[in-house]
């Protein structure tokens, strides 16, 4: 469910038409997990990653942002996984 969430939320906030010819360019992906939480990985065609750090009980999700060529991290906000997750 961590998966399908990120990865609904991704394609909808984030343009993917760039990743049609190349689904290389652009890809949401399991990291590690915790005993509380799930983190998914999402990749930009830009070179920045967006970490989801998901809570297993709640669905409470915090994103933070990581632009490696600039070396910048930020807090990026917070989304309710479950809004995600196709009914």
């Amino acid at each position: 469910m961590a998966y399908e969430g990120v990865s609904n939320y991704c394609h909808e906030t984030y343009d993917w038409s760039v990743a049609a010819g190349d689904s290389a360019i652009m890809s949401v992906t399991m990291g590690e997990e915790t005993d509380s939480a799930f983190l998914v990985v999402f990749r930009s065609y830009t070179g920045a990653i967006v970490n989801f750090f998901v809570e297993k009980g709640s669905g409470k999700t915090r994103l933070v942002e990581f632009v490696p060529a600039l070396g910048v991290q930020n807090d990026a906000g917070t989304i309710d996984l479950f809004d995600y997750i196709e009914k």
